[in-house]
């Protein structure tokens, strides 16, 4: 079975050494300090605007880091003096210079160096990706199972819903693996018919069949010491599925009409939307090759699961069609009406129907202002049954407005709260941090009855 998405421990996630402050030696502490390439990155980041200052916020999605990672990193360039807290609420930072002599000398000397360019700062996958991060950290802890998964080369399942960006973390776990120099050859399976398959996957030669009048390498071929994306794997046939499963553990098959071995050397990434447990207990997939392909797993979150980056992201992706359209990224800007809108839709497409919607609302737009009227919704005219079952929440949002609203109702007190949803003390700060809940975002709840649970919180 796949390994479950919980967060890295911190080891795994920041490796990097410590800056030991009662160090005596300024250069061995300095050199020490921008070993890690967070902290140099961020260094580099500060002083190349130094007029700016900069929320931990906003370092976490420029870098795609956890808060506590990007917390610890500021704080130990803030203990060593190369950069300063600004004054006001909430906190921002800003480059320093320090003061002595010796240390501004290593700083110039180290921002002079050209910056070390990373995989991830090559690959333009994660720079797709880190546009699809917003505020909530969800996203982020994707990114660290992504690189994770990046350093083994075991099979990945990428799981999520229609348009949430899976065919974007098979390409990063690709382009940051030992691989990322090899070819990345997607196949989707829901469009590959029987009839296609052997073809497609595994080549053929001439004359194999009617129409076949050249060899063709498959697939496989084309991906050998590189990565074979299989995206909707779940609608593979069982047929289909029975070859597949050959290959993953022979790593060797013949091309169609052909009597010749070859072996292959490739990754696989799969990705489905569909719950291949349930097709496993319906016979609709091989148990077999079920635990194949999910020998470690991602899921991604859909867009309904971080309400709170609908307002970020349409921003992000409206600013990208202006730019892409040659006029000034402030040419277009939503009303507060249109953003509302956004923020309350159920997005079954995800991240792909939001940005399609902003581009379609900004050209639709007669002047700057993107007004309620101009925001388009594709699924707007959906059957009612289809509309009502697109607004149900999951059992993990359910349970999430629940506990929030007890917490309300009973001013914050964990006691009384605990007591009346019938979970322990325990359980419910456990709750509090998984779901990241303050007093400050329970306020729309305010003054609302109290609905029992149907059950208790395990």
């Amino acid at each position: 079975m796949g390994e479950e998405l919980t967060i890295p421990s911190r080891q795994a996630i920041d490796p990097s050494p410590r800056v030991e402050r009662g160090g005596s030696d300024p250069q061995a502490r300095f050199r020490t300090l921008v070993q890690s390439p967070l902290r140099a990155g961020i260094l580099r980041y500060l002083f190349s605007q130094p007029a700016e200052g900069f929320e931990v916020e906003s370092l976490m999605r420029v870098f795609g880091r956890m808060r506590l990672d990007v917390d610890n990193c500021v704080g130990e360039l803030v203990a060593f003096g190369v950069v300063r807290r600004l004054p006001g609420t909430p906190t921002h930072y800003a480059a320093s210079r320090p003061e002595s002599d010796g240390v501004a000398g290593m700083l110039d000397d180290f921002l002079e160096r050209r910056a070390t360019v990373s995989p991830e700062d090559q690959s333009l996958s994660v720079q797709r990706f880190r546009e699809m991060i917003g505020r909530d950290e969800k996203m982020l802890v994707v990114f660290e199972w992504i690189r994770t998964a990046a350093k083994a080369d075991i099979a990945v399942l990428v799981l999520g819903p229609t348009g949430s960006g899976k065919e974007v973390v098979a390409r990063m776990i690709h382009e940051l693996s030992r691989r990322g120099s090899g070819r990345f050859q997607a196949v989707n399976c829901a469009a590959l018919p029987d009839t296609l398959f052997e073809s497609e996957i595994f080549g053929h030669e001439k004359g194999a069949y009617t129409g076949a009048h050249d060899r063709k390498p498959g697939r496989l071929e084309l991906a050998n010491h590189g990565t074979l994306f299989l995206d909707e794997i779940g609608d593979m046939s069982i047929v289909a599925q029975a070859k597949l499963l050959r290959v993953l553990e022979e790593r060797r098959f013949e091309r169609l009409g052909g009597n010749r071995t070859i072996e292959v050397d490739f990754r696989l990434i799969s990705a489905t939307n569909r719950p291949l447990e349930q097709f496993v207990r319906e016979t609709r997939f091989r148990e077999d090759l079920y635990y194949r392909v999910n020998a470690f797993s991602i899921r991604l979150p859909s867009l309904r699961e971080r309400q709170v980056d609908i307002p970020v992201l349409a921003q992000r992706f409206l600013a990208r069609y202006c730019a892409a359209n040659g006029l000034p990224i402030d040419s277009k800007v939503f009303s507060r009406e249109a953003l509302e809108q956004l923020a309350s839709y159920a997005w079954p497409g995800n991240i792909r129907e939001l940005e399609s919607t902003v581009s379609r609302a900004a050209l639709s737009a007669p002047g700057r202002t993107i007004r309620g009227t101009d925001v388009d919704f594709l699924h707007a005219n959906a059957a009612p049954g289809e509309a009502t079952r697109e607004r149900l929440q999951s059992l993990r949002e359910t349970e999430r407005a629940q506990i929030i609203r007890v917490l309300d109702a009973v001013g914050w007190n964990k006691k009384e709260a605990a007591e009346v949803l019938e979970i322990s003390r325990g359980t419910l700060y456990r709750k509090i941090t998984e779901y990241g809940l303050a007093p400050a975002r329970a306020g729309m709840y305010q003054n609302r009855p109290l609905a029992p649970l149907d059950q208790k919180i395990r």
